[in-house]
C-alpha cells in the first residue's frame, strides 16, 4: 500500500486517561494500551484499559497489545477492555485470526514483526492477508526472557521499506523512534504511520516537551516530501 504524505502518529505505552489527553491534543491519530507482558515498559490493568479506552473520542484507535498467542484469549481481552484494535506482538496461528475475524467484527487486526533480518520479510508477507496492518518493531521474541515492544532499539530500516514496498496493508513503524531520527526514518521507510514510546518519555512519563518536538519533526519532514 503506498502510504500517505503525512504519516499517523500513535502514541504507546499510555498509563493514564491524562496521558491519553495529552497525546490526543498533540495530534496522535491513536493511543496504545499495552496489558501483560513478558517484559518492557508500559503495561497497565485491563480495568484501566477499559476505562481509557471508554473515554477516547473517535475517530482515535485504542490499541490493545496483547502477549496472548490463542484467539480465545484475545477475544476475552478485547471484550474485558473494549478497545477498537487489537495489536498481536506475538506469533499467531493462521486459522486463530480467522476465528478473531469471525467472532470479533468490525475489530482491527494489526500484527507486530519484530525486524531482525531478511526472514522478516517473508513473515510479514505471509501474515498480511491476515490482517488490517502491520507494525514494524525492534524486540526479541524468542529471547529468554521475550521482548516484544518498547526496546528502544533501532531496528534495519532498509528491511521495514522492503516490506512497506511488499505488501498490500499498511505499515505502522515502530523500535527507538524520537524527534531525533524521525525525519530520517519517514524518508527512508515511508510508512502509514508511526510508533512511538520511549522516544516521548522522561522516567517513564510522557513528556510534553518531547512530545511536541516529536510532531513537529513529523511535520517538518513532511512538508519535505
Amino acid at each position: 500500500m503506498h502510504p500517505t504524505r503525512a504519516p499517523r502518529v500513535k502514541i504507546c505505552c499510555i498509563a493514564s486517561l491524562e496521558e491519553a489527553w495529552l497525546a490526543i491534543r498533540h495530534g496522535a491519530s491513536a493511543l496504545g494500551l499495552v496489558s501483560a507482558m513478558p517484559s518492557g515498559p508500559g503495561p497497565i490493568p485491563e480495568e484501566l484499559i477499559a476505562q481509557i479506552a471508554a473515554r477516547v473520542p473517535p475517530p482515535v484507535a485504542t490499541f490493545l497489545l496483547t502477549s496472548r498467542q490463542d484467539a480465545a484469549s484475545i477475544m476475552e481481552q478485547q471484550r474485558r477492555t473494549r478497545v477498537n484494535t487489537i495489536q498481536i506482538c506475538d506469533h499467531l496461528p493462521p486459522a486463530d485470526f480467522d476465528e478473531l475475524r469471525r467472532s470479533l467484527p468490525g475489530i482491527r487486526l494489526v500484527q507486530v514483526i519484530h525486524v531482525q533480518g531478511p526472514e522478516s520479510l517473508r513473515e510479514a508477507t505471509s501474515v498480511a492477508r491476515h490482517v488490517d496492518a502491520i507494525l514494524l518493531d525492534s524486540g526479541r521474541p524468542k529471547a529468554e526472557v521475550k521482548e516484544l515492544g518498547g526496546t528502544g532499539r533501532v531496528h534495519d530500516w532498509t528491511i521495514s521499506r522492503q516490506i512497506r514496498e511488499a505488501v498490500e496493508v499498511p505499515i505502522f513503524l515502530a523500535g527507538g523512534l524520537k524527534a531525533e531520527n524521525v525525519h530520517e526514518a519517514i524518508e527512508q521507510v515511508s510508512p502509514f504511520a508511526l510508533d512511538v514510546c520511549t522516544g516521548v518519555r522522561t522516567d517513564g512519563k510522557l513528556d510534553e516537551a518531547k512530545l511536541a518536538a516529536f510532531f513537529r519533526e513529523v511535520r517538518a519532514a513532511t512538508e519535505s516530501l
